[in-house]
């Protein structure tokens, strides 16, 4: 892939994330919280897609990408162990709320990981700037 469509592509995932974060927050008011959760592995499952695209690892497979993130970017430090497992335990609910019948998740629940998506999005931002810089 020619470096600007890899750019143009990161840059696309990264609007998808910021806007996954505004989705979050009007579904929260709106006390829909099985998409809420849905939005919020989907916000961390596109910067975590960047990381990736930067890296040259593709995957079609969600555990495939989250196995990736955590060799890479967990075990080595770079992220801390909690947010390699929000982003395990994110797509784990994202499958529950999609898939599984007969599951609740309450509101503070929901707002406890908006807030953690609020906080691993700008990081991984960050991390991405830096990579993009080199």
């Amino acid at each position: 892939m020619k470096k600007s469509d890899r750019l143009t592509l990161i840059n696309y995932r990264l609007a998808r994330c910021k806007e996954s974060i505004e989705e979050v927050k009007l579904l929260i008011e709106k006390e829909k919280y099985f998409a809420a959760m849905n939005r919020i592995y989907y916000g961390l499952f596109y910067v975590v897609n960047c990381l990736a695209l930067i890296d040259g690892f593709t995957t079609s497979k969600h555990t495939q990408l989250i196995g990736y993130f955590n060799k890479n970017y967990v075990k080595t430090g770079i992220f801390p162990k909690e947010i390699g497992k929000f982003f395990k335990q994110s797509f784990e609910n994202r499958s529950k709320s999609d898939y599984q019948d007969l599951v609740e998740f309450t509101k503070i629940q929901v707002e406890q990981d908006y807030e953690m998506m609020k906080k691993f999005i700008p990081f991984a931002e960050g991390i991405i700037k830096e990579k993009l810089e080199k």
